[in-house]
This record gives C-alpha cells, structure tokens and sequence, in this order.
C-alpha cells in the first residue's frame, strides 16, 4: 500500500520533468543535403525567419532554436550538436545575411552571442 503511494506521487512528478535532451528524431537528418544545397538552405532559414513557409522538420528545429541559442545547445544530444554546428556553419558562410538575420532574431541583444559562437567553435 505503502509503494503505491510512493508511486503515485512520484511518477507524475517524474512524468513532468522536462527533458535532459531534445528528442532524438531528427538525429539523423540529412543536414548534409541541406548544406550543399543553397535554394533548401535558403527555404529553411525563412521558416525559421517566419518569413515562408516550414517542412515538418522546419516546423519542429524552430521551435528549440530559441532555447537551444540560449543555453548553447545544453539539452543537444551529440549529435544534434554536430548537425547544429554544421548548420550554423553553412548559414554563415553560404547566406551570411540570412544568418545575420537569424541571430538578430533570435538574441536582438547580443546576450547570448560570445557563449553561442565559443559552442560552434568547440567539439565534445
């Protein structure tokens, strides 16, 4: 009687947590795709602008693009960390405007900017 108390007052306390990763699901996308192709690399950063039109998968990375700018990607999976630097890479060198867009977007203040550069440079 006693465990099931424990339990009911425990598990949908661990239910609520938030989670230490984001979710895995894009692990594997194709950022290799995006990053050769300028016109895909163009369409995603107007989704995440709010300027055109979002993939599913557009849809849900700009969702955590704000936290994950904050926080230097903390809550990255390794992975997720490589595909976010290969990415920002891509934006900055291929559409640096575009990319300058979305860093003012996303940190109009600079706050975050020196944390979030020193990530793209550092490899885990």
């Amino acid at each position: 009687m006693q465990l099931i108390a424990v339990l009911a007052t425990f598990v949908p306390m661990a239910l609520a947590l938030p989670s230490l990763t984001y979710d895995p699901e894009y692990d594997n996308f194709n950022a290799e795709e995006l990053m050769e192709n300028v016109r895909l690399l163009r369409n995603y950063g107007k989704c995440f602008l709010d300027k055109g039109p979002c993939t599913t998968e557009g849809s849900d990375i700009k969702k955590i693009i704000p936290e994950a700018l904050r926080t230097s990607c903390a809550k990255c999976t390794p992975k997720q960390k490589q595909l976010v630097r290969n990415v920002a890479h891509a934006f900055r060198t291929r559409l640096p405007e575009l990319w300058a867009e979305l860093v003012n977007k996303e940190d109009p203040t600079g706050e975050f900017r020196k944390a979030f550069n020193h990530f793209l440079k550092t490899f885990d």
